[in-house]
This record gives structure tokens, sequence and C-alpha cells, in this order.
């Protein structure tokens, strides 16, 4: 009885926009177009679209085949499993647990952003420390903060089907339009063609291990990977749908995005900064602080940077959506909750652990941890430990315990794995020891011991 109420998404399309959304993020706009130009531009997209089609296929395929296999959320699917797993799903659950918070509250910083340049004032958030001052400030960003939680709750507490489903139908096609018309925009400016050339000409003098391990890292972060969001999305997935098809299509969608986005900033900084590599930045300070400057240079600036920060918002709304489906959708599993009732906890939850977040950067910014701040802190233990770690368990989880069987099966409902052979060696051998290299190398970049 209880297997029939569940919600579903109402066939693949639905499904595959939604698992996209998810996957297609802040990562995507800012992260992907730094690593690419740091790492030599082509050599880097090349090693990025292998990993793609192999240790990507491999982890997505086996988190949506034991979401749709459970038809549970992480909470409870690794223990139908297997009982003395259970506690790996309670693991899985903590990433989006932390990631949620500090998440809404970049979101709100990116509807400050769009509404400053639908306000036509580009030429204001492009002047010297406007980023710092904003984020300084204690009730202001607080505001847009709560408007971006609130938006996020709103649709998650609509369902799967007429929330989040009827989201990804409208907001993914806008945003690869958006994306789309900004890249051809931005390459058709005087200049840009030499930022082009950089961007997806092979530098093979950046060929080293570090060049691997960085897109790895990008593609793990960047799919949603170990975060219990694509378990989740595979619990709603109706038997009749091909595992395998829509793993590729909503790798397709993630990497065109990606790439298009690189297009579209690389160019674009470069022309703007002269050539100079450092002001490709990273993080905040690229979209907040370097892109204002460009897009104040450009003919049509504000309008062309409100469609950039509204595409980020569409991203971002995605993938925030998705983050705070995975948390309710494991606290439906576990404790039996009434679906509304879990997504208010939730959203009281976000809200209260965000003000700390926020006030990281203002009244409390002399607090830090490891001399990181609050929102700095939590994104290094999410993204750079829990998640990692999380991955590197599900294939020893796979590989060894369940067996590549129990995953197999799943995906031959819907006829032949072909790559079922690959995805065994994959799964048991190569993506642990990937992993473990993404975790060793990221904690010791945070830590200053080695510069990747």
């Amino acid at each position: 009885m209880k297997e029939a109420k569940r919600s579903t998404f109402s066939g693949r399309i639905g499904f595959v926009l939604a698992a996209a959304g998810s996957a297609v993020g802040l990562g995507n706009l800012w992260r992907f177009p730094y690593l690419a130009a740091k790492y030599g531009g082509g050599i880097f997209l090349l090693i990025y679209i292998l990993l793609a089609v192999t240790f990507g296929f491999t982890l997505m395929i086996t988190e949506i085949a034991v979401g749709r296999k459970t038809h549970r959320s992480p909470m409870e699917a690794y223990g139908i499993l297997n009982k003395k797993w259970k506690w790996l799903g309670t693991l899985s659950t903590l990433v989006p647990v932390i990631i949620l918070p500090y998440y809404c509250v970049i979101g709100g910083w990116v509807i400050k952003y769009a509404a400053v340049m639908l306000m036509g004032k580009v030429q204001e958030a492009a002047g010297a420390d406007y980023f710092a001052s904003f984020i300084s400030q204690p009730i202001e960003p607080l505001i847009w903060f709560f408007l971006y939680a609130t938006a996020t709750a709103a649709i998650v507490f609509l369902g799967v089907d007429k929330g989040i489903e009827k989201m990804s139908r409208y907001l993914m096609p806008a945003l690869l339009l958006l994306t789309v018309a900004l890249t051809i925009f931005v390459v058709c400016q005087p200049g840009a063609l030499d930022g082009v050339i950089y961007y997806i000409k092979p530098d093979f003098s950046k060929l080293n291990v570090m060049t691997f391990v960085a897109a790895l890292g990008q593609l793990f972060f960047s799919m949603s990977l170990a975060m219990g969001i694509m378990i989740t999305y595979g619990s709603y997935l109706k038997k009749d749908s091909n595992i395998t098809t829509s793993t590729r299509q909503i790798e397709a969608f993630d990497t065109v995005v990606a790439f298009l986005a690189g297009l579209m900033i690389v160019p674009a900084v470069f022309v703007y900064s002269g050539g100079d590599e450092s002001a490709l930045g990273q993080g905040p300070s690229l979209m907040f602080d370097t892109l204002p400057k460009v897009f104040a240079g450009m003919p049509f600036g504000s309008a062309v940077g409100a469609a950039f920060f509204i595409l980020v918002l569409f991203a971002a709304l995605t993938s925030s959506v998705s983050v705070m489906e995975a948390i309710v959708a494991g606290m439906t599993d576990k404790f039996k909750m009434e679906r509304k009732r879990a997504a208010l906890i939730v959203y009281a939850y976000a809200l209260l652990i965000g003000i700390f977040c926020a006030f990281g950067f203002s009244i409390w910014k002399n607090f830090t941890i490891m001399d990181l701040s609050i929102l700095d802190f939590l994104d290094f233990i999410s993204n750079s430990v829990m998640m990692p770690i999380v991955g590197m368990l599900t294939c020893i989880f796979v590989g060894f315990v369940i067996k590549p069987k129990a995953i197999t099966d799943e995906v031959e409902l819907n006829g032949r794995f072909k790559e079922k052979k690959f995805y065994s060696i994959m799964v048991k051998w190569i993506a642990p020891v990937c992993i473990f290299a993404i975790l060793v190398s990221s904690v010791l970049n945070t830590l200053g011991i080695v510069t990747i």
C-alpha cells in the first residue's frame, strides 16, 4: 500500500529534466570555466568528457538504480539492500543537510545581483568592493536569503509532480536557451575569438596528474553524486523507464551546459582582463566581482548581466530544490512523516543555520574554523570530505557487499546493459581509487599543503 502511494515522475522526460536540473548548478557556471582555463583548456575538456562517460556514468547509474530498486531515499535504501550498511544512508543524507543552508545563502546573493542588473545598475555592481560591502551587511543578505530559501521550499512543498517536475519542465529549457543565447552574444564580441581559442585549445604543458584530479573532482561535484539526490530521484522513477538512456541524457545535458558556460565566461573575462589568467579567479570573486565589471564594459551590459544572473538563478534553484528534496524524502521514509510537515521542518532548519552562514561575513566575520568562514567550512566538510567518502563507500558497498549484479539486474529490467562488464570493473576497482584521490587532494589543497 505504501509503495502505491509513493510519488513518481510522470515519465522519463520529467525525471531526466529534474535530475539534470540537480546536476546543473553553480558549479557548472563558475567552477567549470575556472578549472578549464587553469588546466589547459581543451585538454581539461577532453579529460572531463572521457571521465563523464566512464566514472560519472558508473556512479550515476549506481545511485539511480539503488533508488529505483528500493523505492526509498538513501536513509532507508542502503538498509533495505543490506541491514548492516544502513548507517551509510544516514551518512549520505547528512551531505545535503550540511549543503542546503549555505547554498540558499549563495542563492540569495544571486537574486540580489539579478535584481541589481534588472534595475540597470550594472556600473554600481561593477564598483570596487561592491560585493564585499553587500555581504558584510547584517540585514540585507538575510532578506535575499529568505526569499531564495522560501522559493526553494515552496517548490518542494508542492511535491514531486506538481512542484519539482513542473519547475524542471519550464526552467531547464529556459536555462539552456539562455545559455546558448548568451554564449553566442559573448563569442561575437570584438576580441572574443582569442578567448575562445584560449578556452578550447589543448595546452599539453599543463597535462599532469592534477589535471585528471581536478577534472574528476569537478565531475563529482557537478553531477550531484554522493549527495543522496540521484538515489532519491531514482526512487521516483517508474520501472518502465530505461536507466541507461536516462543517465546518458542527464550527463549530456550537464556537460553541454558546463561547456557553454565556459565558452561564455572565459572569453568574456579573457577580453576584459587583456589575457590575464588570474582574472578568472575562483568562486564568488569570479561571479560577483569580476563578471559585473565585464558586463559594465559590454554593449547592453545591464541586459546581458540580468540575463546571466537569471540563468544562474535558474541553475541554482533547480539544484537547491533537489538538495532539499533529498532531506525531505529521508524524513518521510525514516519517520513516516507527512511530506508537507517534513518540508516545513527542513525549511525552518535551513533558515536557522543559513542565518549563521550569512552572519559569517558580517557580525561574526572574525569567527573562523580552520581559518575558514562558517559558509566556507560547511562547503569544505560537505564537498571535500563527506561527498568523496560517501561515493567511495557506495562503490565498496556495491562492489563487494551486494555485488554489481544487484545493480545490473535492475538496469536490465528495460533491456540489455551493454556496459555490464565495464561497469563491474569500474565500481569495484577504478572508481573507489579515483574517489580516494579526490578526497586526499581536496583536503590537502584546502589545508594549504598542496595547491590544486
